[in-house]
């Protein structure tokens, strides 16, 4: 009897050990009710890089009340919750509980969203989606032109750039816009395509670089990453001619950079601190003037993570200097970089971008504080840093 009693109590042990190691793991919750769904089947679905998958379901009944749950993810997750054709789409981000009170027929529209500041962000895009889908298809059905149509998709993507993928890109709510599509002549269309519009990569690209910094190494950042990347392959050809062009009229007038020696441009960062060129001194710089607003600007500063992230180790330090004309745009911009950041709100840089064809631009500078090259003279930026590390 003694045995079996030891044996009991092991059991039990191992039992609660087991619990305590489920519970420190962590769980998120998505609960509530949909009113109006008797004996339907609600499908729980984790939407994931390679389609949906179910994860759980229940069959309503008279009171429509509904409980699922999951392991926490070290990023924001999205899953969508599922009767027929109709969904709700739902991000997870650690172990919230989201509360979820909806009526069908029409839930996808006709639901509220509690406990969550980017769950409810996603119903305000979900809705205005089916808006714009609205007003598209009425367009196209009374023959209007497809300049109509575009107009209507681009005065959308302003909105959504502006109000909330700009705004906060590493948010879930920023990634869900990016894959917002809408349905023209029977045909699924992206709204924002970055394989086809420079303009829209750019917007994908600020979104990865947030996801980059705030979610290293997970696969909806790699994945965002990759998708930008494949985006600027197509501009490629048309980026390596205009920097021919532009090398041409830099060399046109005569800017011999290897004759002005050190530029310190002082400036101050987004905390107010103060910076200064010659500060740097023994170390490879890279003076970059920026305006995130330019065509460019996105992919550039992804390239210019990765050579960060290889040479900083060894000496190498960038001094970015913004020149956007919005200061509380590019804090926002800058606040996830890892390089120095200063912000040009005089016009200092003027005088020493007076013959560079347009920005980004960059100056290399040397270990002695001598600057060596300029962007229309590099044509791998990555050998010339490690040339002289």
């Amino acid at each position: 009897m003694r045995k079996i009693s030891n044996l009991l109590s092991c059991s039990i042990l191992l039992l609660a050990i087991l619990a305590l190691a489920s519970c420190g793991k962590g769980k998120f919750h998505v609960d509530g009710t949909v009113s109006g769904a008797k004996d339907s089947i609600l499908y729980f679905e984790h939407n994931g890089l390679d389609g949906f998958s179910v994860l759980d379901s229940v069959k309503l009944d008279e009171n429509g009340k509904f409980s699922f749950s999951g392991d926490k993810a070290d990023n924001p997750e999205f899953y969508r919750l599922r009767i027929a054709g109709q969904i709700i789409n739902i991000a997870i981000d650690s172990t919230e509980t989201v509360d979820v009170t909806a009526k069908y027929p029409g839930m996808a529209s006709n639901y509220e969203v509690k406990n969550s500041y980017e769950n409810s962000k996603i119903r305000e895009l979900a809705l205005m989606q089916m808006d714009l889908q609205a007003r598209c298809q009425a367009a196209y059905s009374s023959g209007a032109s497809d300049s109509v149509i575009n107009k209507m998709v681009e005065d959308y993507k302003k909105t959504v750039e502006r109000n909330y993928i700009f705004k906060e890109p590493m948010k879930a709510y920023a990634y869900f816009a990016l894959f917002q599509y809408i349905v023209v002549n029977n045909q699924p269309v992206m709204i924002f395509d970055p394989a086809g519009n420079h303009e829209d990569n750019r917007v994908f690209g600020a979104v990865a670089t947030s996801w980059d910094t705030f979610y290293p190494n997970s696969e909806r950042g790699k994945n965002l990453h990759n998708i930008t990347l494949r985006g600027m392959r197509n501009e490629r050809i048309v980026a390596n001619n205009r920097a021919q062009q532009q090398q041409t009229a830099a060399e046109a007038k005569n800017l011999n950079v290897g004759e002005t020696g050190i530029i310190d441009l002082p400036l101050y960062d987004r905390n107010n601190q103060l910076h200064h060129l010659t500060d740097l001194k023994g170390q490879v710089v890279l003076l970059y003037f920026n305006a995130f607003a330019a065509d460019g600007s996105q992919s550039a500063i992804m390239q210019l993570r990765d050579i960060y992230n290889k040479f900083h180790g060894r000496g190498f330090e960038i001094y970015m200097v913004g020149l956007d004309d919005n200061k509380s745009f590019w804090n926002q911009q800058v606040s996830a970089l890892p390089w120095i950041n200063v912000y040009d709100q005089n016009g200092s840089s003027q005088a020493y971008l007076s013959a560079a064809p347009g920005v980004p631009y960059y100056f290399i500078i040397d270990r002695g504080n001598n600057i060596v090259k300029n962007a229309s003279q590099v044509k791998d930026l990555s050998k010339e840093i490690e040339a002289l590390l």
